[in-house]
């Protein structure tokens, strides 16, 4: 089955030659499709399932996982990209494959590896998904998934690589591949436009916006860290505007009495229940409520961009360029500002949080003194073939990052209890009859 219009031999090469598949296998799947499925077979997406969210793995059977999130995800970007005449296929597999490098525990697993990877390049969940995508994931010996250029393109979110130095102060700089998978990025990006992500690229993380500011928002509803009375009030809202000030917009382009105002317009809409008492009735308005806010932002989205490109269609690669209106980009900040607000700024999670990061650097130590036997069989070639300090530590870094919240812990469990006794008994010795 061919591609759809505007992706032709060069969109649909991919990095290492296969052979193909005799029909009627192949007889009904285009390039696309293959690369879906070979996304929603990896290993990678499974491990999703047990990486948080925004609240933590095990705490409840309602809260979004890394998993959930992914194909909430590619459900927005597959539809929103369909109309804007993108390959659905192509957007769906770049949706589920975002957040594939994202470590355990979320944001914070990501903070800790950044500090603990300075050495060797740093680490940044984006990248460590192209580097999945490229290498890590066993399909195609050398080539990862080996997918599509149009859909490994797709799942770049910062086409540039990481900065020479990081502030120390302030999150992790954002960045798109390792000096190591340079060759990868370059080919992928092979006659694109420098420091462009391409359209289904910019589909994938609007989609990613939309979901995670919506469903966080549903959650924290359903488990009562938000309520819909404390939306109201005057101070919450002053202090969601502000953060969402800070946080996640550009401070310059926005002021605070504008985002109040945003705000306040936004929850003046029909769809917001009046409150929430988790009975089925409530049930139902909170998936209205979601419902509602997807179609808007995505609805906004599509008019503002298919107006823009003046009745060209369809719109593909970098033949356009996504509009999103300025009005849906201070409410998606907002309701994500919601979440920080009244989920993760809530009491005794920044105690967790120091606690996770602890938990990785000590696992991380555990790991490297103990390399290549502390490491899974796929990754001891790699560490084995390594020439230097930094190349070894990067593969430690992937060990660490493929894990999920409830393996790390886990092998913190084993390796570090395992660590702490062989130092107790060189200290033993040390201390023994014959030491001076």
């Amino acid at each position: 089955m061919s591609p759809g219009t505007g992706y032709g031999a060069q969109a649909t090469a991919r990095w290492a030659a296969e052979p193909g598949k005799e029909p009627p296998a192949e007889r009904h799947r285009g390039p696309f499709v293959r690369d879906r499925a070979r996304v929603l077979h990896s290993s990678a997406l499974r491990r999703l399932a047990a990486k948080t969210q925004v609240v933590g793995v095990g705490v409840g059977d309602f809260p979004r996982t890394r998993l959930t999130h992914s194909l909430e995800c590619a459900q927005i970007g597959r539809e929103f990209g369909a109309e804007l005449g993108c390959d659905p296929d192509l957007v769906d597999a770049a949706c589920l494959a975002h957040d594939l490098g994202h470590p355990p525990f979320g944001h914070n697993g990501e903070v800790a590896l950044a500090g603990l990877a300075a050495g060797c390049g740093g680490f940044e969940g984006n990248a460590q998904s192209l580097r999945l995508l490229t290498r890590l994931e066993a399909k195609v010996a050398g080539a990862g998934l080996n997918l599509t250029r149009a859909t490994l393109d797709a799942t770049i979110k910062y086409p540039w690589g990481a900065p020479s130095s990081q502030a120390q102060d302030g999150p992790p700089a954002k960045f798109g591949y390792y000096a190591d998978d340079a060759a990868a990025y370059f080919w992928i990006k092979e006659q694109a436009p420098e420091r462009t992500p391409c359209l289904e690229a910019q589909v994938m993380d609007w989609a990613d916006d939309i979901a995670y500011s919506v469903h966080d928002l549903e959650d924290g509803l359903q488990a009562g860290h938000i309520t819909v009375r404390a939306l109201h009030g005057g101070a919450e809202r002053a202090a969601v505007a502000a953060l969402a000030r800070v946080r996640y917009l550009p401070p310059q382009a926005v002021t605070a009495g504008e985002l109040e105002e945003v705000f306040a317009a936004l929850l003046g809409l029909p769809f917001w229940p009046a409150s929430f008492d988790g009975g089925p009735a409530a049930l139902a308005a909170l998936k209205h409520l979601t419902s509602e806010l997807i179609g808007r932002f995505c609805g906004a989205a599509q008019e503002a961009t298919l107006g823009a490109a003046g009745g060209r269609f369809p719109l593909t690669r970098y033949a356009a360029g996504l509009v999103v209106p300025r009005r849906q980009r201070l409410e998606c900040a907002l309701l994500k500002a919601v979440t920080a607000h009244f989920v993760m700024s809530r009491k005794g999670v920044a105690a967790r949080q120091a606690a996770e990061r602890e938990l990785i650097a000590e696992l991380a130590a555990a790991v490297r003194l103990g390399a290549p036997a502390t490491l899974d069989p796929m990754l001891r070639p790699a560490y084995l073939a390594a020439d230097s300090d930094q190349s070894r530590l990067r593969v430690v870094v992937d060990q660490i990052a493929s894990l999920t919240d409830t393996s790390a812990i886990a092998w913190h469990d084993r390796l570090c209890r395992r660590l702490a006794g062989k130092l107790s008994a060189a200290a033993g010795r040390k201390e023994g009859p014959d030491a001076r």
